[in-house]
This record gives structure tokens, sequence and C-alpha cells, in this order.
């Protein structure tokens, strides 16, 4: 196994648990390396799963990471949930604001990597919290997650109700 395929799991086991990084990187994902022969991105296909960001070193995801976290991560697990009426513009890439969240992993800190989640945990974009947990429940303003992807363009079906595993079994660039 390539030593970058083992340095990028193990950051990601230690930004989203245990296991994460095999979950996230298959065997055969290819690394991209900076001009200084850092990590920068981890591809499979061609596709994104995932950018290693240079000043934190932490993983953005990319739409086929985010499916990929959420098959794995049990719920509530890195999750922030938004309530029904912001769900489809979240869907489409728009910013989830702090009036719109129901539910999130109290784990969760302002500047992590977050999946959000409808009621009933559909994926519909991943991007990056603005606030801690607590304040993403109790604040009634101001934006709740940057979300940095949002799922309607993962899929070739539009509909709201689409799961994970729906959209895993229409993209043939995930099956491991």
């Amino acid at each position: 196994m390539n030593s970058d395929i083992r340095k990028a799991r193990t950051i990601a086991n230690y930004q989203f648990g245990s296991g994460a990084g095999h979950a996230l990187f298959p065997d055969d994902a290819t690394i991209r390396l900076s001009t200084s022969g850092r990590i920068r991105q981890i591809l499979r296909n061609e596709e994104r799963i995932a950018t290693l960001r240079a000043d934190d070193n932490q993983f953005t995801l990319g739409k086929i990471g985010a499916l990929r976290l959420h098959a794995f991560l049990p719920h509530p697990e890195m999750r922030v949930t938004v309530n029904s009426d912001s769900a489809p513009f979240v869907l489409q890439g728009k910013t989830a604001f702090a009036r719109h969240v129901v539910g999130v992993d109290p784990r969760i800190r302002s500047g992590d990597e977050v999946l959000v989640v409808d009621c009933e945990d559909n994926l519909l974009a991943t991007g990056e919290a603005c606030l801690s947990a607590s304040e993403l429940l109790s604040f009634d303003r101001g934006m709740g997650v940057d979300v940095r992807v949002g799922l309607y363009a993962a899929s070739s079906s539009s509909s709201l109700g689409a799961t994970p595993s729906d959209l895993i079994s229409s993209s043939s660039s995930l099956n491991a």
C-alpha cells in the first residue's frame, strides 16, 4: 500500500473517527501531490473524494467523499440536521442558516467539516460548520454551515428523497 494513502487515512481517522480513512479512501485511490510533495487531493476515477487543506491539514470533502462518509458514520455523527423548509436549498449548495438547524452532533466545533442532512438522514450537502453545536441550535441568525458542495449535482435524479445508497448505486465510480 502507498504511504500517501496510509497518511491520508490516518488524517481522516483523526478528523472523522476511527475507521473513516478506510471508508473514504479505497486502495485504488489516486493521490495528487503539491509541488513540494505534500498530499493535496485524493481522487477515484478522476472524481475528487477529498482535498487536504494546507493551512490546517484537514480534509474538505467532495461529493463522493460525503457519500462515503455518510454511509460509514452512524447517525448523528458529524451531521447537522436542517428542517424541511431549507432542505431543497441546501441540496442545491446554498448556505444552511442557523435558524433552520433542528439537530446536531454535540461534538461539532466551529470549522469542522460536516455532513448536512434532512430530518430523515438523507444527505443534502457537505460544508464547514460556522458555529459550535450549541450555537447552531440556539442562534436564530447567521450562517450555520457554509455549504461547500450540495448533492443535487451528484445525482442524475433531482428528487429530494434520494438516499445516499441511491446516489452511490447510480454512480459507477463508487464501486469499491
